[in-house]
Order: C-alpha cells, then sequence, then structure tokens
C-alpha cells in the first residue's frame, strides 16, 4: 500500500489519512489534519534543553545495568559465542559511560547519550552533545565510537502519529556530487586517526589490533530520521544490536563509492530501480521488518520495502526517495510514522531529487500476505505466537540458541527513536525540530 501527492510543501505536511487501497505508485487524497488527529504532545526546542545539565555515568553492562536488553548487547553472549575469548579482551579496553535526562512537557522525551572511555581517565572521550539553540534541537557527534538518539520516554499509545521536522543533516553521503568533502572528511567522517568497527562484530578474528578492523570511513555513514523499536529503553549499543529491535525505520545508509549490488535506488519519477550511485548518496531507506532472517551470521530482520518502484522483500536494499540535504534548513523535510487501524504508515515529505516537492506514504497491516511486521504486538492479546522462532549461533566462543524470539504471551510497546543508536559506526551533526506525537479523535 503506498502513495505520492506532490504539491507545496505547506500543503503536504498535514497529510494524515489511512491508506486502504492496494498498490503502489497511486495518489491518495488528503483530509484535514484537525479532522484526523488531535494533538497530545509537542516540543518545538524554543526552550532550553542542555544536556550538561546530567552527569556521564558508567555502565557496565550486565544485568545489574539500566540498559540491559538481551544477548545482543554490548557485553551479550552472542559476542562472547561469535567472537570467542579474543572479545572479552578486547571488550576490557573500554567501558561505555551514558547521560540520560527527560525534556519536553511533562518529561515525554527523553535524551540518551553515550561515549567510550578508551584512554582510561575516567571521562568520555569526545562525547556526543544534545542542545538547543535557536529553536532546534542540534545532536553533534564528534566521533563514531559515540551515540546520541531522542526517544519517547514512555510507551507509545495504541494508535498515535509521531513526526518530527529535519532542519540539518551532515551524517554522510555526497556533497556537492563527491564522497570526498573539500574540508577533508571522508563520508561525513573526521579524516584523521584509525576509524573502525571494533569490537563488535559478527564474525571474524576479534584479536586483531583496533585499526586493522573494517574502516567506516569507507563502509558507511548514516541516521536515523524516525524508527520504531520494540523495547522500552532506547539507547545507543553496538550496530549488530540495533538489527534485531526495529519494527519499522526510516534511515539513511549512505555506503561510501558503493557500486555492489547490495543497494539500489529508486527513482520515483520513473518507478524504475536504478544502481545506488546513480542516487545522490543521501537516500531513505523505509523499512517495514518482517520475523525472517535477513543474516545467516547475525540477528537480524528482513526488510519489506515499498517505494514508487514497486514491492521488494528482501534483497538489495532500497532508497525510496533522495533527500537534497543543500536545500536545508530552508526547506525542511518531515517525517512521520502512524500506527493505526492494524498497520503501521511511514510517511515523508518534503523536495526529493528527480520530484521536488512531493509527500510519499507506505502503509502495511500488522500480518500482510502472510508477512508480520516485526513484534507489532503491544500487548499479549494482539498475537498468538504463530511466528516464533529460536535462532541459532555458532563461533570459536561455542553455540548460543537464542530460544523464543516471539513467543505467544510476548508484548513489544512501541518506542520512537531519532539520531544515532551506534556505538561503533556513524559520525556527523543533525539539527531536528517540531517533534510532536498525536493520537486518534
Amino acid at each position: 500500500m503506498g502513495g505520492v501527492v506532490r504539491g507545496t510543501l505547506a500543503a503536504v505536511l498535514p497529510l494524515v489519512m489511512a491508506v486502504t487501497a492496494a498498490g503502489t505508485g497511486h495518489a491518495d487524497p488528503a483530509p484535514s489534519a484537525a479532522a484526523t488527529w488531535r494533538l497530545l504532545e509537542s516540543e518545538s526546542f524554543d526552550g532550553p534543553v542542555d544536556d550538561g545539565k546530567a552527569p556521564w555515568a558508567p555502565d557496565d553492562d550486565g544485568p545489574s545495568s539500566p540498559y540491559n536488553v538481551d544477548m545482543y548487547d554490548n557485553d551479550g553472549a552472542y559476542f562472547d559465542t561469535v567472537g570467542g575469548p579474543a572479545f572479552r579482551a578486547q571488550l576490557s579496553k573500554m567501558r561505555i559511560y551514558r547521560r540520560s535526562f527527560a525534556f519536553g512537557r511533562g518529561g515525554w522525551l527523553t535524551a540518551e547519550l553515550a561515549a567510550r572511555d578508551a584512554d582510561g581517565d575516567g571521562r568520555p572521550d569526545a562525547p556526543p552533545a544534545l542542545t538547543s539553540r535557536g529553536g532546534v534541537a542540534h545532536l553533534d557527534e564528534p566521533a563514531h565510537q559515540a551515540g546520541v538518539v531522542i526517544r519517547s520516554t514512555r510507551a507509545l499509545p495504541a494508535e498515535y502519529r509521531i513526526e518530527m521536522t529535519l532542519r540539518g543533516l551532515d551524517f554522510g553521503g555526497r556533497r556537492g556530487g563527491s564522497w570526498d568533502y573539500p574540508d577533508g572528511r571522508v563520508n561525513g567522517y573526521s579524516p584523521g586517526g584509525c576509524k573502525t568497527s571494533f569490537p563488535w562484530a559478527a564474525g571474524g578474528d576479534f584479536s586483531l589490533p583496533e585499526c586493522r578492523w573494517p574502516d567506516v570511513r569507507t563502509d558507511a555513514n548514516g541516521f536515523y530520521y524516525l524508527s520504531i523499536m520494540d523495547y522500552a529503553r532506547v539507547a545507543p549499543h553496538d550496530n549488530v544490536f540495533v538489527h534485531a529491535h526495529r519494527k519499522v525505520a526510516m534511515d539513511a545508509y549512505n555506503r561510501y563509492r558503493y557500486t555492489g549490488t547490495g543497494l539500489r535506488y529508486c527513482d520515483p519519477a520513473t518507478g524504475r530501480y536504478e544502481p545506488y550511485d546513480a542516487g545522490t548518496g543521501n537516500g531513505v531507506n523505509a523499512l517495514f521488518m518482517t520475523d525472517d532472517r535477513r543474516y545467516p551470521a547475525m540477528p537480524g530482520t528482513e526488510y519489506l520495502m515499498q517505494s514508487e518502484c514497486g514491492f521488494a522483500k528482501g534483497g538489495a536494499i532500497v532508497s525510496a526517495v533522495d533527500l537534497r540535504p543543500e536545500l536545508l534548513p530552508g526547506k525542511p523535510y518531515r517525517f512521520a510514522v502512524e500506527r493505526r487501524d492494524g498497520a503501521y504508515t511511514m510517511e515523508m515529505s518534503g523536495d526529493f531529487a528527480h520530484v521536488g516537492e512531493a509527500t510519499f506514504r507506505y502503509t502495511r497491516s500488522f500480518v500482510q500476505d502472510g508477512e508480520p511486521i516485526w513484534h507489532y504486538n503491544r500487548t499479549p492479546g494482539e498475537y498468538d505466537g504463530r511466528f516464533d522462532a529460536d535462532w541459532t549461533w555458532k563461533g570459536p566462543g561455542g553455540t548460543l540458541v537464542d530460544r523464543g524470539t516471539w513467543p505467544a504471551g510476548s508484548a513489544y510497546p512501541d518506542t520512537f527513536m531519532i539520531g544515532d543508536p551506534h556505538v561503533n559506526f556513524y559520525e556527523g551533526k543533525a539539527q531536528v525540530d517540531d517533534i510532536r506525537l498525536s493520537v486518534p479523535r
């Protein structure tokens, strides 16, 4: 289910209808926002937001940590399995520090920041920041070994629309047609020193020195415009972890000089798939997650991808639209996710490459054509256990079985996330504004 409506940005931002017609690439009517949704919470960032008021505190993971989730955490059993004893030796060379604080009316939003201390001085190295200036939230991440996200403090309602405005973006992608920037940065990463995915991976030799791990500069940079997660205290973790916990996501995955077949670009003007390098390197991946495993050797749910080029399950990741960061902040982008009437909808509005001002909406039912949206059930009563499975991992550390990845009686309340949830990938700056939560009238 999908659609596109084109026109001025002022005209397309209020699109809040539920899409019910099957297929992609058709225009949908646009009833007024006031007739469909009631605003429950909003944050304009006109008031002060300053992460400096919250202290940095060490987080040692494990069952006693408030950030402990499962075996895919930073110190999880998954990494002991695929990395063997070498993983623990590498992990011991650093410590994670976290900073968390609530803000907005009644504290309905929470900022979660994380950074490493590798030199052992008791302070995070090159820590990220979240502040407000000029009525806009600034997410600044000077090093890839850190993360910063804005999340909902409490679980989202049973039905909702969450939306945000993007006013600035510098998390990689081509600039002026080049992946290598005039200031020396590479795909948005600063040029100095080694920048690798150390010490988390889905396999390989974990004993290698940090600088011999895969180089993130020549791999990928990115940003989560808006994602719905399946656990409560959303915060930065290793990049493997996030692949097991998304329900739906609109994100950037900006691959440096990529010419392979693992990504492709949908040209919404023609409705045809193009090679990834035919785009600007600033695509938006609009992904519904399903229960099939995408990767044989690491946790990660398969992708259901709808765009103006049609529907795709798995295979090459599809960039549904291409942003034009050079237009920011004068022409902002708007991202929204709706949960309503047994379905999720993703919506993107703004001035996109090839098509100009437009809004794109893509809707899937919780279970459609036999494909579920991963962990869609907020309560046990919404799900009967039919998609439950065990995931088995093998490596130098032995065999590990994740039993009951989606059992009957489970519940996964929705939490939204904006930002960078990785502590070993992504680096840059972004500006976010006007986060709004609405519920049906």
